[in-house]
Protein backbone atom coordinates (compact mmCIF):
# COMPACT_ATOMS: atom_id res chain seq x y z
CA UNK A 1 0.00 0.00 0.00
CA UNK A 2 2.87 2.30 1.06
CA UNK A 3 4.87 1.38 -2.33
CA UNK A 4 1.11 2.27 -4.45
CA UNK A 5 0.81 5.72 -2.26
CA UNK A 6 4.28 6.61 -2.91
CA UNK A 7 4.33 5.61 -7.27
CA UNK A 8 0.57 8.09 -7.25
CA UNK A 9 2.95 10.95 -5.18
CA UNK A 10 5.95 10.83 -7.33
CA UNK A 11 3.38 10.56 -10.99
CA UNK A 12 1.35 13.76 -9.49
CA UNK A 13 4.35 15.62 -8.17
CA UNK A 14 6.07 15.27 -11.99
CA UNK A 15 2.45 16.13 -13.46
CA UNK A 16 2.95 19.48 -11.40
CA UNK A 17 6.64 20.03 -12.62
CA UNK A 18 5.05 19.55 -15.98
CA UNK A 19 2.79 22.34 -15.53
CA UNK A 20 4.80 24.86 -13.44
CA UNK A 21 7.63 24.82 -16.49
CA UNK A 22 4.94 25.21 -19.24
CA UNK A 23 4.10 28.61 -16.94
CA UNK A 24 8.06 29.43 -16.54
CA UNK A 25 10.22 27.99 -18.39
CA UNK A 26 12.89 29.13 -16.65
CA UNK A 27 12.19 26.54 -13.91
CA UNK A 28 13.49 23.66 -16.11
CA UNK A 29 17.04 25.00 -14.87
CA UNK A 30 16.30 24.01 -11.82
CA UNK A 31 14.77 21.21 -12.24
CA UNK A 32 17.70 19.95 -14.33
CA UNK A 33 20.17 20.89 -11.42
CA UNK A 34 18.37 20.09 -8.44
CA UNK A 35 18.11 16.46 -9.85
CA UNK A 36 21.60 16.52 -10.87
CA UNK A 37 22.98 17.56 -7.24
CA UNK A 38 20.13 14.75 -5.68
CA UNK A 39 21.29 11.92 -7.88
CA UNK A 40 24.94 12.93 -7.76
CA UNK A 41 24.57 12.83 -3.57
CA UNK A 42 23.04 10.15 -3.63
CA UNK A 43 25.40 8.01 -5.55
CA UNK A 44 28.66 9.43 -3.70
CA UNK A 45 26.70 8.77 -0.08
CA UNK A 46 24.65 5.79 -0.70
CA UNK A 47 26.19 2.29 0.64
CA UNK A 48 28.43 0.24 -1.80
CA UNK A 49 26.06 -2.29 -1.63
CA UNK A 50 23.18 -0.28 -3.52
CA UNK A 51 25.72 1.80 -5.57
CA UNK A 52 24.68 -0.47 -8.79
CA UNK A 53 21.08 0.73 -8.15
CA UNK A 54 21.50 3.53 -7.64
CA UNK A 55 23.60 4.88 -10.70
CA UNK A 56 21.06 2.90 -12.48
CA UNK A 57 18.10 5.14 -11.19
CA UNK A 58 20.67 8.58 -11.95
CA UNK A 59 20.70 7.22 -15.29
CA UNK A 60 17.34 5.98 -15.95
CA UNK A 61 16.44 9.94 -14.76
CA UNK A 62 18.29 11.84 -17.33
CA UNK A 63 17.33 9.36 -20.30
CA UNK A 64 13.72 10.13 -19.50
CA UNK A 65 14.27 14.19 -18.92
CA UNK A 66 16.71 14.75 -22.13
CA UNK A 67 14.53 15.68 -24.47
CA UNK A 68 12.29 17.35 -22.57
CA UNK A 69 15.19 19.68 -21.30
CA UNK A 70 16.18 19.75 -24.88
CA UNK A 71 12.25 21.25 -25.26
CA UNK A 72 12.72 23.91 -22.63
CA UNK A 73 16.39 24.51 -23.08
CA UNK A 74 17.16 23.95 -19.28
CA UNK A 75 19.81 21.66 -19.43
CA UNK A 76 23.51 22.62 -19.55
CA UNK A 77 24.14 21.10 -22.95
CA UNK A 78 22.06 19.52 -26.30
CA UNK A 79 24.15 16.27 -25.10
CA UNK A 80 23.95 16.81 -21.49
CA UNK A 81 22.46 13.71 -20.98
CA UNK A 82 24.91 11.33 -22.43
CA UNK A 83 27.47 12.69 -20.93
CA UNK A 84 26.12 12.34 -17.56
CA UNK A 85 25.00 9.01 -18.11
CA UNK A 86 28.97 8.62 -18.62
CA UNK A 87 29.52 10.10 -16.28
CA UNK A 88 27.30 8.15 -13.78
CA UNK A 89 28.55 4.86 -14.86
CA UNK A 90 32.18 5.86 -14.60
CA UNK A 91 31.16 6.99 -10.68
CA UNK A 92 29.74 3.19 -10.82
CA UNK A 93 33.09 1.59 -11.92
CA UNK A 94 34.91 3.50 -9.55
CA UNK A 95 33.14 1.82 -6.82
CA UNK A 96 31.89 -1.38 -8.23
CA UNK A 97 34.35 -2.22 -11.00
CA UNK A 98 33.51 -4.19 -14.13
CA UNK A 99 32.99 -7.95 -15.22
CA UNK A 100 36.41 -9.07 -16.69
CA UNK A 101 33.61 -10.59 -19.67
CA UNK A 102 32.64 -7.53 -20.67
CA UNK A 103 35.96 -7.07 -22.59
CA UNK A 104 34.42 -6.44 -25.92
CA UNK A 105 33.10 -3.43 -25.16
CA UNK A 106 36.14 -2.13 -24.54
CA UNK A 107 37.61 -3.47 -28.18
CA UNK A 108 33.98 -1.78 -29.41
CA UNK A 109 35.32 1.54 -27.77
CA UNK A 110 38.73 1.02 -29.49
CA UNK A 111 37.48 0.87 -32.49
CA UNK A 112 35.42 4.45 -32.90
CA UNK A 113 38.73 5.81 -32.56
CA UNK A 114 39.99 5.96 -35.93
CA UNK A 115 37.06 7.07 -37.37
CA UNK A 116 38.03 10.73 -35.84
CA UNK A 117 41.82 10.74 -37.08
CA UNK A 118 39.86 9.89 -40.79
CA UNK A 119 37.30 12.71 -40.04
CA UNK A 120 40.08 14.98 -39.63
CA UNK A 121 41.51 14.48 -43.10
CA UNK A 122 38.12 14.33 -44.69
CA UNK A 123 35.68 17.36 -43.39
CA UNK A 124 35.21 19.78 -44.84
CA UNK A 125 37.40 23.16 -44.05
CA UNK A 126 34.01 24.87 -43.09
CA UNK A 127 33.28 22.15 -40.77
CA UNK A 128 33.07 22.74 -36.87
CA UNK A 129 35.18 19.45 -36.25
CA UNK A 130 35.27 18.87 -32.44
CA UNK A 131 30.78 19.75 -32.50
CA UNK A 132 30.73 17.34 -35.76
CA UNK A 133 32.39 14.52 -33.95
CA UNK A 134 30.92 14.80 -30.75
CA UNK A 135 27.44 14.88 -31.83
CA UNK A 136 28.45 11.55 -34.00
CA UNK A 137 30.61 9.83 -31.52
CA UNK A 138 28.66 10.82 -28.28
CA UNK A 139 25.74 8.70 -28.27
CA UNK A 140 28.05 5.09 -29.63
CA UNK A 141 30.54 6.30 -26.91
CA UNK A 142 27.63 6.57 -24.38
CA UNK A 143 26.20 3.01 -25.31
CA UNK A 144 29.88 1.61 -24.74
CA UNK A 145 30.32 2.70 -21.72
CA UNK A 146 27.12 2.13 -20.00
CA UNK A 147 27.31 -1.21 -21.26
CA UNK A 148 30.83 -1.80 -20.00
CA UNK A 149 29.40 -1.03 -16.45
CA UNK A 150 26.22 -2.73 -16.91
CA UNK A 151 27.44 -6.14 -18.28
CA UNK A 152 26.58 -9.11 -15.02
CA UNK A 153 25.66 -6.29 -12.65
CA UNK A 154 23.02 -8.16 -10.44
CA UNK A 155 19.77 -6.21 -9.81
CA UNK A 156 16.78 -7.53 -8.30
CA UNK A 157 13.46 -7.91 -10.36
CA UNK A 158 11.64 -4.96 -8.03
CA UNK A 159 15.03 -3.05 -8.68
CA UNK A 160 14.65 -2.75 -12.48
CA UNK A 161 10.97 -1.90 -12.35
CA UNK A 162 12.17 0.91 -10.18
CA UNK A 163 14.78 1.83 -12.95
CA UNK A 164 12.70 1.88 -15.67
CA UNK A 165 9.66 3.84 -13.34
CA UNK A 166 12.65 6.52 -12.59
CA UNK A 167 12.67 6.72 -16.64
CA UNK A 168 9.19 7.23 -16.52
CA UNK A 169 8.44 10.04 -13.92
CA UNK A 170 10.31 12.71 -16.34
CA UNK A 171 7.59 12.25 -19.34
CA UNK A 172 4.97 12.40 -16.98
CA UNK A 173 6.28 15.59 -16.76
CA UNK A 174 6.96 16.34 -20.24
CA UNK A 175 2.98 14.91 -21.19
CA UNK A 176 1.61 17.80 -19.11
CA UNK A 177 4.10 20.48 -20.42
CA UNK A 178 3.00 19.50 -24.00
CA UNK A 179 -0.75 19.25 -22.84
CA UNK A 180 -0.05 22.91 -22.28
CA UNK A 181 1.51 23.42 -25.21
CA UNK A 182 -0.91 22.66 -27.56
CA UNK A 183 -4.45 21.87 -26.15
CA UNK A 184 -6.01 22.26 -29.47
CA UNK A 185 -4.40 20.46 -32.07
CA UNK A 186 -7.04 20.73 -34.72
CA UNK A 187 -5.36 24.25 -34.71
CA UNK A 188 -1.80 23.26 -35.45
CA UNK A 189 -2.42 19.71 -37.74
CA UNK A 190 -3.35 20.58 -40.83
CA UNK A 191 -1.13 18.16 -43.39
CA UNK A 192 0.30 14.08 -42.68
CA UNK A 193 3.75 15.77 -42.06
CA UNK A 194 5.51 15.19 -38.54
CA UNK A 195 4.37 18.02 -36.41
CA UNK A 196 6.86 20.09 -34.41
CA UNK A 197 3.93 22.27 -32.64
CA UNK A 198 1.84 18.87 -31.25
CA UNK A 199 5.48 17.78 -29.87
CA UNK A 200 5.87 21.06 -27.58
CA UNK A 201 7.85 22.91 -29.96
CA UNK A 202 10.86 20.35 -30.28
CA UNK A 203 11.71 17.43 -32.79
CA UNK A 204 8.78 15.16 -32.89
CA UNK A 205 10.95 12.22 -34.34
CA UNK A 206 12.75 12.44 -30.75
CA UNK A 207 9.81 13.09 -28.46
CA UNK A 208 7.99 10.31 -30.39
CA UNK A 209 10.70 8.36 -29.17
CA UNK A 210 10.78 9.04 -25.51
CA UNK A 211 7.08 9.11 -25.56
CA UNK A 212 6.80 5.87 -27.60
CA UNK A 213 9.90 4.46 -24.37
CA UNK A 214 7.00 5.85 -22.20
CA UNK A 215 4.22 4.06 -23.40
CA UNK A 216 6.09 0.96 -23.44
CA UNK A 217 7.10 1.28 -19.68
CA UNK A 218 2.82 1.73 -18.78
CA UNK A 219 2.11 -1.26 -20.67
CA UNK A 220 5.02 -3.16 -18.49
CA UNK A 221 3.71 -1.32 -15.70
CA UNK A 222 -0.31 -1.83 -16.32
CA UNK A 223 0.69 -5.86 -17.32
CA UNK A 224 3.10 -6.61 -14.69
CA UNK A 225 2.62 -3.69 -11.26
CA UNK A 226 -0.97 -3.02 -11.05
CA UNK A 227 -1.93 -5.61 -8.37
CA UNK A 228 -5.48 -3.48 -8.21
CA UNK A 229 -7.88 -2.51 -10.35
CA UNK A 230 -7.61 1.34 -9.47
CA UNK A 231 -3.50 1.21 -10.18
CA UNK A 232 -4.49 -0.99 -13.55
CA UNK A 233 -6.94 1.88 -14.21
CA UNK A 234 -4.39 4.56 -13.32
CA UNK A 235 -1.62 3.26 -15.67
CA UNK A 236 -4.06 2.60 -18.44
CA UNK A 237 -4.84 6.69 -18.34
CA UNK A 238 -1.80 6.92 -18.28
CA UNK A 239 -0.65 5.02 -21.06
CA UNK A 240 -3.30 6.32 -22.99
CA UNK A 241 -2.72 9.84 -22.62
CA UNK A 242 1.31 9.31 -23.16
CA UNK A 243 0.00 7.23 -26.39
CA UNK A 244 -2.23 10.22 -27.57
CA UNK A 245 0.51 12.36 -27.36
CA UNK A 246 3.04 10.01 -29.14
CA UNK A 247 0.46 9.87 -32.05
CA UNK A 248 0.07 13.05 -32.68
CA UNK A 249 3.17 13.99 -33.43
CA UNK A 250 2.66 11.95 -36.88
CA UNK A 251 6.18 10.53 -36.06
CA UNK A 252 5.76 6.80 -36.77
CA UNK A 253 9.49 5.67 -35.57
CA UNK A 254 9.18 6.02 -31.89
CA UNK A 255 5.51 4.27 -31.85
CA UNK A 256 6.51 0.99 -34.20
CA UNK A 257 9.44 0.64 -31.60
CA UNK A 258 7.38 1.05 -28.80
CA UNK A 259 4.79 -1.73 -30.16
CA UNK A 260 7.90 -4.09 -31.64
CA UNK A 261 9.64 -4.13 -27.51
CA UNK A 262 5.48 -4.68 -25.94
CA UNK A 263 5.03 -7.68 -28.36
CA UNK A 264 8.84 -9.46 -27.32
CA UNK A 265 7.76 -8.79 -23.84
CA UNK A 266 4.47 -10.20 -23.55
CA UNK A 267 5.70 -13.16 -25.75
CA UNK A 268 8.48 -13.72 -22.91
CA UNK A 269 6.15 -12.79 -19.91
CA UNK A 270 3.18 -15.23 -21.34
CA UNK A 271 5.99 -18.19 -21.41
CA UNK A 272 7.50 -17.21 -18.09
CA UNK A 273 3.88 -17.17 -15.89
CA UNK A 274 1.80 -20.00 -14.74
CA UNK A 275 -1.10 -20.95 -16.03
CA UNK A 276 -3.74 -18.89 -13.76
CA UNK A 277 -1.40 -15.53 -14.46
CA UNK A 278 -1.94 -16.66 -18.31
CA UNK A 279 -5.69 -16.11 -18.28
CA UNK A 280 -5.61 -13.15 -16.35
CA UNK A 281 -3.41 -11.71 -19.08
CA UNK A 282 -5.65 -12.49 -21.71
CA UNK A 283 -8.00 -10.55 -20.12
CA UNK A 284 -6.38 -7.90 -19.36
CA UNK A 285 -4.67 -7.94 -22.79
CA UNK A 286 -8.31 -7.53 -24.36
CA UNK A 287 -8.56 -4.17 -21.91
CA UNK A 288 -5.11 -3.41 -23.57
CA UNK A 289 -6.07 -3.64 -26.92
CA UNK A 290 -10.04 -1.57 -26.41
CA UNK A 291 -7.61 1.02 -24.81
CA UNK A 292 -5.62 1.22 -27.99
CA UNK A 293 -8.81 1.43 -30.99
CA UNK A 294 -10.02 4.18 -28.22
CA UNK A 295 -7.03 6.40 -28.45
CA UNK A 296 -6.20 6.16 -31.87
CA UNK A 297 -10.06 7.15 -32.60
CA UNK A 298 -9.83 9.85 -30.33
CA UNK A 299 -6.40 10.93 -32.13
CA UNK A 300 -7.97 10.67 -35.82
CA UNK A 301 -10.40 12.98 -34.66
CA UNK A 302 -8.01 15.41 -33.03
CA UNK A 303 -6.07 15.07 -35.68
CA UNK A 304 -8.72 16.09 -38.80
CA UNK A 305 -7.90 11.96 -40.14
CA UNK A 306 -4.34 12.93 -40.67
CA UNK A 307 -3.38 10.58 -38.17
CA UNK A 308 -5.10 7.61 -40.67
CA UNK A 309 -3.59 9.04 -44.20
CA UNK A 310 0.03 9.32 -41.75
CA UNK A 311 -0.07 5.84 -41.48
CA UNK A 312 -1.78 4.63 -44.86
CA UNK A 313 1.40 6.29 -46.65
CA UNK A 314 -0.85 9.38 -47.70
CA UNK A 315 -0.65 12.81 -47.89
CA UNK A 316 -3.49 15.17 -46.69
CA UNK A 317 -5.45 14.94 -49.69
CA UNK A 318 -5.60 11.31 -49.93
CA UNK A 319 -3.06 10.59 -52.68
CA UNK A 320 -0.48 7.95 -51.77
CA UNK A 321 2.99 8.84 -51.55
CA UNK A 322 6.17 7.67 -53.22
CA UNK A 323 8.11 7.19 -50.26
CA UNK A 324 7.01 5.49 -47.36
CA UNK A 325 10.45 6.07 -45.40
CA UNK A 326 10.36 9.88 -45.71
CA UNK A 327 13.65 10.04 -47.41
CA UNK A 328 15.21 7.67 -44.71
CA UNK A 329 15.75 4.72 -47.83
CA UNK A 330 18.54 7.30 -49.73
CA UNK A 331 20.05 8.21 -46.93
CA UNK A 332 20.53 4.61 -46.15
CA UNK A 333 21.66 3.77 -49.67
CA UNK A 334 24.40 6.54 -49.48
CA UNK A 335 26.11 5.82 -46.67
CA UNK A 336 26.12 2.60 -47.89
CA UNK A 337 27.95 3.82 -51.10
CA UNK A 338 30.21 5.34 -48.26
CA UNK A 339 31.25 2.08 -47.76
CA UNK A 340 31.63 0.53 -50.23
CA UNK A 341 33.77 3.94 -51.23
CA UNK A 342 35.90 3.67 -48.43
CA UNK A 343 35.55 -0.03 -46.95
CA UNK A 344 38.58 0.06 -44.66
CA UNK A 345 39.19 3.06 -42.66
CA UNK A 346 35.26 4.37 -43.79
CA UNK A 347 34.58 7.84 -44.84
CA UNK A 348 35.54 9.24 -41.29
CA UNK A 349 32.89 10.55 -38.54
CA UNK A 350 29.94 13.08 -39.69
CA UNK A 351 31.52 12.86 -43.33
CA UNK A 352 27.94 11.50 -44.29
CA UNK A 353 26.27 14.92 -42.80
CA UNK A 354 28.97 16.76 -44.32
CA UNK A 355 28.96 15.41 -47.79
CA UNK A 356 25.39 16.28 -48.22
CA UNK A 357 26.28 19.67 -47.12
CA UNK A 358 28.53 20.00 -50.19
CA UNK A 359 26.45 18.06 -52.71
CA UNK A 360 22.81 19.72 -51.75
CA UNK A 361 23.30 22.51 -49.82
CA UNK A 362 21.87 20.50 -46.80
CA UNK A 363 23.09 18.73 -43.72
CA UNK A 364 20.66 15.99 -43.39
CA UNK A 365 21.68 13.61 -40.44
CA UNK A 366 21.68 10.05 -40.67
CA UNK A 367 18.81 8.74 -39.07
CA UNK A 368 19.92 4.86 -39.29
CA UNK A 369 22.95 4.16 -36.87
CA UNK A 370 23.66 0.82 -38.84
CA UNK A 371 24.39 2.53 -42.09
CA UNK A 372 26.15 5.25 -40.62
CA UNK A 373 28.21 2.68 -38.47
CA UNK A 374 29.18 1.37 -41.71
CA UNK A 375 29.93 4.11 -43.52
CA UNK A 376 32.14 6.22 -41.07
CA UNK A 377 33.95 3.12 -39.30
CA UNK A 378 34.31 0.85 -42.93
CA UNK A 379 35.69 -2.24 -41.78
CA UNK A 380 36.14 -1.65 -38.17
CA UNK A 381 31.65 -0.38 -38.30
CA UNK A 382 31.33 -4.18 -39.36
CA UNK A 383 33.50 -6.06 -35.88
CA UNK A 384 30.94 -2.76 -33.81
CA UNK A 385 28.07 -4.27 -34.74
CA UNK A 386 29.28 -8.26 -34.54
CA UNK A 387 29.71 -7.15 -30.92
CA UNK A 388 26.95 -5.00 -30.40
CA UNK A 389 24.42 -7.81 -31.90
CA UNK A 390 26.39 -11.31 -30.80
CA UNK A 391 27.69 -10.43 -27.76
CA UNK A 392 24.60 -9.71 -25.71
CA UNK A 393 23.01 -13.07 -27.48
CA UNK A 394 26.11 -14.98 -26.24
CA UNK A 395 25.43 -13.66 -22.56
CA UNK A 396 22.13 -14.55 -23.30
CA UNK A 397 22.44 -18.46 -23.77
CA UNK A 398 24.34 -17.97 -20.30
CA UNK A 399 22.37 -16.31 -18.15
CA UNK A 400 18.41 -16.23 -18.87
CA UNK A 401 16.70 -14.31 -15.75
CA UNK A 402 16.13 -10.73 -17.75
CA UNK A 403 12.70 -11.09 -19.42
CA UNK A 404 12.86 -7.93 -20.71
CA UNK A 405 16.41 -8.82 -22.73
CA UNK A 406 14.52 -9.43 -26.10
CA UNK A 407 12.26 -6.11 -25.21
CA UNK A 408 14.98 -3.83 -24.74
CA UNK A 409 17.30 -5.30 -27.60
CA UNK A 410 14.48 -5.14 -29.93
CA UNK A 411 13.48 -1.43 -28.57
CA UNK A 412 17.29 -0.21 -28.71
CA UNK A 413 17.62 -1.66 -32.42
CA UNK A 414 14.40 -0.26 -34.02
CA UNK A 415 15.07 3.04 -32.76
CA UNK A 416 18.55 3.48 -33.97
CA UNK A 417 16.82 2.50 -37.36
CA UNK A 418 15.00 5.37 -37.01
CA UNK A 419 16.72 7.54 -34.80
CA UNK A 420 19.75 6.87 -34.74
CA UNK A 421 21.74 8.03 -31.92
CA UNK A 422 20.66 11.39 -31.22
CA UNK A 423 19.34 10.68 -27.59
CA UNK A 424 20.88 8.85 -24.90
CA UNK A 425 18.00 6.39 -24.55
CA UNK A 426 19.22 3.57 -26.74
CA UNK A 427 22.35 3.54 -25.10
CA UNK A 428 21.11 2.96 -21.80
CA UNK A 429 18.45 0.64 -23.03
CA UNK A 430 20.92 -1.76 -24.97
CA UNK A 431 22.70 -1.94 -21.32
CA UNK A 432 19.77 -2.81 -19.21
CA UNK A 433 19.13 -5.74 -21.56
CA UNK A 434 23.28 -6.92 -20.27
CA UNK A 435 22.14 -6.62 -16.42
CA UNK A 436 22.08 -9.77 -14.34
CA UNK A 437 18.62 -10.14 -12.83
CA UNK A 438 18.52 -12.15 -9.88
CA UNK A 439 15.33 -12.95 -7.56
CA UNK A 440 15.30 -11.77 -3.91
CA UNK A 441 15.90 -13.94 -1.28
CA UNK A 442 13.89 -13.63 1.19
CA UNK A 443 14.91 -14.02 4.95
CA UNK A 444 14.94 -17.61 6.58
CA UNK A 445 13.19 -16.79 10.42
CA UNK A 446 14.03 -19.98 12.11
CA UNK A 447 11.97 -20.29 15.39
CA UNK A 448 14.19 -21.20 18.38
CA UNK A 449 13.73 -24.31 20.46
CA UNK A 450 12.55 -24.35 23.88
CA UNK A 451 15.03 -25.96 26.04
Amino acid sequence: MKTNITYISAIGLHAVIGMFIYFNESLAKLYFFSALFYFLYRIIMISDDKKTYEVLKACAYFVGIEVFMRTTKGSVSYEASKYLVMLFVMIGMFYKGVSGRAYPYLFYLMFLIPSIFVASTTLSFDANFRTNIAFVLSGPACLGVAALFCYDKKVSPNQLHKVLLYMLLPLIAHMVYNFFYTPDLREVITNTASNTAASGGFGSNQVATVFGLGMFILAVRFFVKSPSIPLKILNISLFAMLSFRALVTLSRGGIYAAVIALIAFLVMYYGYVNYRRRSELIMLLGVFCFSIFAVWTYSSVQTNNMLDKRYANKDSLGREKEDISTGRVDLFVEEIEGFISSPFFGIGSSRAKDQRIEDSGQGVISHNEVSRTLAEHGVLGVAILIILIFKPLYYRSQNKNNIYFYAFLCLWFATINHSGMRIAMPAFIYALALLNVTNEKRPLHRKQLSR
